[in-house]
């Protein structure tokens, strides 16, 4: 099961370009991998006449778009073509703006992988890509009109799934979770040169594909939070790449989903394709403590959401959740109309939950558990 590149380009554009007012989407999940957006204009039913535009891309792609400004910036990759392409698109218009073609060398990954799996992150003068093959794990920057500023090889990846985990920019630096089976570290990269700023060695368990969040203790100075099966839940000063905590029994199994800001804990989740899938909430602090687990239904890929004093969990299998952030009770779970699997995060857009498995898209009104199917447009 592969999603098509253009089907999410397509689809999100309404929500990106009605979004692009109030706030740029930078990174996978938009401002600090939240998934939450300030659109007001997304209806809750639309067909081809309430698009504003779409277009096909070239090949396939698990990729977000990100936006700054009036540009959107995707990839996809093509294997047959040994071709991984950036591309850029006016998002008022829908114009491409530039096309940018690497060489790419096709490795063994999991059947419902691509080699187009990170999303970008941007900023107001570049674009960062990840591009991975066997032998190298490639940061890349380029300019708003497509411009090569810098690239840097992290060396060989090794992984039994592929990779997918996305950079982020902080404070001018390009930070990546290069956690994998082979040598695994985390690095930070000048944004503007590409020159490593730290680099903070990882012991190597189950690759992960997290991207990385910004916690903000009270009183304290702000941390990176990764995670990964080899150190659990981890805090990381973005100064200097040292640990400032770090609850390592966070998971048994491997982690693909993102850290998740919840009020006052961390939430991560871990998995396997045979089940034994878990959501664990982590207090935050010099000795950090698990909080709580959500073990019933819990998601293995996606991402879960936070909105206000709920956290709402979108599992593998279409069954919805929702739970008192602050202390994992369950207050109801609905299953997303038939059985899907479902490896796309939801997005909260004005109230309502969103998420994209193949050829559908579904949505949640989360006050009134209201399930909506909304048809592919094509």
């Amino acid at each position: 099961m592969k999603l098509h590149g253009s089907l999410a380009l397509i689809v999100l554009t309404l929500a990106f370009t009605a979004a692009s007012r109030a706030q740029e989407w930078t990174r996978f999940r938009g401002p600090n991998g939240a998934g939450l957006s300030d659109a007001k204009t997304i209806p809750t039913q639309w067909s081809e006449k309430d698009l504003n535009w779409k277009i096909a891309l070239p090949g396939v792609g698990h990729s977000s778009p990100v936006l700054w400004g009036e540009k959107v910036f995707i990839t996809s990759c093509d294997e047959k073509n040994s071709t991984f392409y950036v591309l850029c698109f006016n998002a008022a218009n829908g114009n491409k703006l530039w096309q940018k073609d690497f060489p790419l060398t096709p490795y063994r990954k999991h059947n419902y992988n691509t080699l187009a799996s990170a999303t970008p992150a941007v900023d107001a003068e570049r674009v960062y890509v990840c591009r991975t093959d066997k032998e190298h794990n490639t940061l890349l920057a380029l300019d708003h009109s497509g411009n090569k500023v810098w690239e840097r090889d992290l060396g060989p990846f090794t992984a039994q799934h592929g990779s997918g985990a996305s950079p982020i920019v902080y404070e001018g630096k390009v930070v990546f979770p290069n956690e994998q089976d082979g040598d695994s570290f985390l690095i930070a990269l000048d944004a503007r040169t590409g020159e490593p700023r730290w680099k903070t060695p990882r012991k190597s368990a189950d690759a992960a594909y997290s991207t990385p969040c910004v916690f903000q203790p009270k009183g304290a100075k702000p941390a990176l939070i990764f995670n990964s099966t080899a150190h659990g839940i981890s805090a990381v000063s973005p100064d200097t790449g040292s640990v400032i905590w770090e609850f390592a029994n966070a998971f048994d199994k491997r982690s693909v989903s993102s850290p998740v800001i919840a009020g006052d804990v961390i939430i991560g989740s871990c998995g396997s394709g045979g089940g034994g899938n878990y959501v664990v909430a982590v207090r935050p602090g010099a000795k950090p403590e698990r909080a709580y687990e959500v073990r019933k239904s819990a998601p293995y890929v996606p991402t879960s959401v936070c909105v206000g004093e709920w956290l709402y969990l979108w599992s593998d299998g279409g069954i919805v959740s929702r739970v008192r952030a602050a202390t994992g009770e369950v207050q109801w779970q609905e299953r997303a109309g038939e059985k899907l699997n479902f490896f796309s995060s939801p997005l909260c857009v004005d109230g309502r939950l969103l998420t994209f498995p193949p050829v559908v898209m579904w949505l949640l009104f989360l006050q009134r558990k209201s399930l909506k199917y909304l048809p592919a447009i094509h």
